[in-house]
C-alpha cells in the first residue's frame, strides 16, 4: 500500500470507482467507525485497522473470533468500540456470503448502477445532502443481509467513497 497517511491516502482515493473487495472493505469500515467522530480521526486510524483487522483480508476477519475483539480493544490507538468492531467481523461475514452468492462484493454493489457510477446533479454544492433515496435502498437490503453500522448515512458516505455514486455540482 502506499506510504501516505490515512486521511492524505483516503483523500487521494476518496471517490475513484474501485471494484476491490478489500478496498470496498476498507472503505466501509472507515465509514462504520467514523459515524460520529471526525473523517480525518478515522482515516489517520489506517495503519491501525490494517494491523488489528489482518491487513484487510476479508476472510480472516470474517473467522474472528471474541478473544480477537478482546484484543482489539486492548490496542491503545485502536478506536475502542465494542459495537463498531463486532459491525467489522459481522460485515466481513456477510461479505463472504456476498462472495458466495455474486462472486465478489463489487459485483453486488456495482449491480445497483449496471457498472457505471451513479451521477447525482446538483445546481449548488449546498443542495448536497448526506443521505439519498438510492442510499436508502442499498442500505436495507445491506442490513437484510446481516451487516451493521450500515444506515443511510454511512451507506451513503460509503458509496461515494468507493466511486459507486457520484455527486455533479453544476454551478461551481
Amino acid at each position: 500500500m502506499d506510504k501516505l497517511s490515512g486521511s492524505e491516502l483516503y483523500s487521494k482515493q476518496w471517490g475513484q470507482p474501485t471494484h476491490d473487495d478489500t478496498q470496498l472493505f476498507y472503505l466501509l469500515t472507515v465509514g462504520t467507525f467514523q459515524a460520529g467522530l471526525s473523517w480525518k480521526m478515522v482515516t489517520n486510524k489506517r495503519e491501525v485497522f490494517l494491523r488489528n483487522f489482518h491487513n484487510m483480508s476479508i476472510r480472516d476477519v470474517a473467522g474472528m473470533t471474541e478473544a480477537d475483539v478482546d484484543n482489539i480493544l486492548n490496542d491503545p490507538e485502536m478506536i475502542r468500540n465494542y459495537r463498531k468492531i463486532m459491525a467489522t467481523v459481522i460485515n466481513a461475514q456477510a461479505i463472504v456470503k456476498i462472495q458466495a452468492e455474486y462472486g465478489s462484493f463489487a459485483r453486488y454493489l456495482w449491480e445497483y448502477v449496471e457498472g457505471r457510477p451513479r451521477e447525482i446533479i446538483y445546481t449548488h454544492s449546498d443542495e448536497i445532502s448526506n443521505v439519498s433515496p438510492f442510499a436508502s435502498i442499498v442500505a436495507k437490503d445491506l442490513k437484510k443481509r446481516g451487516f451493521k453500522f450500515v444506515g443511510p448515512v454511512v451507506t451513503y458516505m460509503f458509496l461515494k467513497a468507493s466511486g459507486i455514486v457520484k455527486d455533479i455540482v453544476i454551478d461551481q
